[in-house]
């Protein structure tokens, strides 16, 4: 049997052009809307009013103590004073030398710290021009033979260019200075300076050697906080409240921005900021404003909400309780929830006392610290340090609770191209970690390509490790390869026992390789900076080399801070590798006809 089925299309008619009487939703049924207000609860009131005023009490100190570096447990020490207004904490923590080596600086600003240094020179106050006696006194030498072999053609040319018609300022700066890097008055040998213009020349000497300390943040001595076992930063900072100091740790910093999980509640040593007594009391009254997020109800009437969160597309399943507890805070409690704005100085621990609410029936209510002595115990937490976790230590590891601490950390910096990178891989074929030195800060401060130059030397240069068996034999006798060559920026890394003792820690060890494609073996050296460790041995950590590998980077950086001064340091970093590789190294292999 058939249906008809029809439609009756409902068209709302204006009487008038006047819009008022329909935006005002008038409701002729006063009784329905009772009912509907009985039937869904809303006569159930607890006669709690909005809040209109809230005064929130603290205890707040600054951060006045750094420790550069890995710190061990039950240590004391006399930390150095830090202020957050004078730098960025990052560029503390990150700063290293600049140079090319870690106690000197490039080929490229000693010639350009030169010439300001002859720009500063040019006074008219002196009655004669020095240029030409301090440009032969202090010039630029000319490459040895030694730094002509290490030398790519670039600097080469550039080099052999300004040579003895450049000042080099690493010449000038240690004719200034004693052994103990004290300043001392300039040696007049060969000058031939003036009495009447001694006192100039050594006034234009101590603007330049102001000048040039300022161009980039490098580390006192001892001060360095990169760990080359860990390939990553590590620091300490203290502040002291009211029951005592407040000592925070680092030990594995690498993403370049310092935040409040960056460290944690370091309880077992002391930096000496407990004598610093810089607590002060804080109090705030403010006016509390209702919390909004994407999604939340509106609060007019005629309003409806945006369209770029829709909660009820969250796939929530009904064993996925995060997902309905979000869900039913957004739609049925986010109109209860309150918001006050609390403005802190930058580099601060806070540590929060009470928090007085008044309603709009004048109502005051005390709400204490989660964690009072006072109230039930409570696991909940938001923003809480952990507490460092050593070996052999029974210290309380339960994380500190009503603790915040505010960063000194930029918001936005500038970041230059790598100088140098290094690439840790692991070799399971050959059952090595290889260190792969990408690319290194050449003496003109540009990155020189290692990989590029180590496949097209590999492809030119056959390898000579292949000894005939049988030396009077025929051409066509197999061929006996001690072993298979590497690239030459391939350095490896060894396993080593720290000590004899049975379970001591491993480290990986750099360890020597002969260059098997030159007619005499040598043993290879790392190039950069990374792979130097400052001079000392490099022990890195097994476990600091996953599987995937990791990649270390060093480049420069670049910020302003929020009193107008800017900061320019050269800092690592650490990343996720590219996962495992393969060398092809193997050994003893005998070939046929090559």
């Amino acid at each position: 049997m058939g249906s008809i089925t029809t439609w009756t299309r409902l068209e709302p008619r204006g009487r008038d052009a006047n819009m008022t009487q329909s935006v005002q939703a008038r409701l002729y049924d006063p009784l329905w809307l009772l009912a509907r207000q009985w039937q869904v609860g809303e006569f159930r009131g607890e006669d709690a009013g909005t809040p209109v005023s809230a005064r929130w009490r603290a205890e707040m100190s600054p951060l006045t103590r750094f420790h550069p570096g890995s710190i061990g447990a039950n240590t004391r020490v006399e930390a150095a004073t830090y202020d957050a207004g004078v730098m960025p904490l990052e560029a503390l923590v990150e700063r290293q030398q600049p140079g090319a080596a870690t106690t000197d600086i490039s080929l490229r600003l000693a010639v350009e710290a030169g010439a300001h240094f002859l720009r500063l020179l040019a006074q008219p106050a002196l009655t004669r021009n020095y240029r030409s006696a301090f440009v032969a006194r202090f010039a630029l030498a000319a490459p040895t033979v030694t730094e002509r072999a290490r030398t790519d053609a670039e600097t080469l040319a550039w080099w052999e260019l300004m040579a003895q018609r450049a000042i080099d300022a690493r010449s000038l700066r240690a004719a200034v200075h004693d052994a103990t890097g004290r300043r001392i008055p300039l040696p007049t040998t060969g000058l031939l300076i003036a009495a009447t213009d001694r006192a100039e020349i050594e006034q234009a000497i101590d603007q330049w050697l102001i000048w040039l300390a300022s161009l980039c943040n490098a580390p006192a001595e001892g001060g360095n906080c990169w760990d080359s076992e860990r390939m990553a930063y590590a620091f300490s900072v203290a502040g002291a409240l009211a029951d005592g100091e407040v000592p925070l740790t680092a030990t594995d910093y690498t993403d370049g921005h310092i935040d409040w999980h960056t460290v944690d509640l370091d309880a077992e040593v002391s930096l000496g900021a407990a004598r610093d007594r810089a607590s002060l009391p804080v109090v705030r009254t403010v006016m509390p404003a209702p919390v909004s997020f994407r999604g939340a109800p509106t609060q007019r009437f005629w309003e409806f909400e945006d369209a770029r969160l829709d909660l009820g597309q969250l796939p929530a399943a009904p064993s996925d309780l995060p997902q309905l507890l979000l869900s039913e805070f957004a739609t049925c409690y986010g109109n209860d929830w309150y918001v006050i704005p609390i403005d802190l100085p930058v580099g601060t621990i806070t540590r929060a006392r009470s928090l007085l609410v008044t309603d709009t029936f004048g109502v005051q209510t005390l709400i204490r610290p989660h964690n009072d002595p006072s109230l039930p115990h409570s696991d909940w937490s938001m923003f809480s340090l952990a507490q460092v976790r050593r070996a052999g230590s029974d210290h309380d590891a339960r994380p500190a609770s009503n603790l915040f601490f505010l960063a000194p950390s930029v918001v936005r910096n500038t970041e230059g191209r790598a100088s140098e990178e290094v690439l840790f891989m692991r070799d399971e074929m050959a059952n090595v970690v290889w260190a792969i030195e990408r690319c290194i800060a050449g003496p003109l401060e540009q990155p020189l390509d290692l990989h590029l130059a180590a496949t097209s030397h590999m492809a030119a240069t056959p390898s000579s490790a292949a000894l005939p068996l049988n030396p009077a034999g025929p051409p066509t006798a197999p061929r006996y390869r001690i072993s298979t060559a590497v690239p030459a920026n391939w350095v490896p890394l060894l396993p080593q026992r720290t000590t004899d003792q049975p379970g001591a820690p491993l480290r990986l060890v750099r360890a020597a390789m002969y260059a098997l494609d030159s007619d005499t073996p040598t043993v290879r050296a790392a190039q950069g900076l990374l792979l130097q460790a400052e001079g000392r041995r490099l022990a890195l950590r097994e476990e600091e080399v996953p599987r995937g590998g990791i990649r270390v980077t060093r480049n420069a950086q670049y910020t302003r801070w929020f009193n107008g001064s800017s900061h320019l340091w050269v800092g690592c970093r650490k990343q996720v590798g590219r996962g495992e590789g393969a060398s092809g190294l193997r050994f003893d292999i005998v070939d046929g006809d090559r």
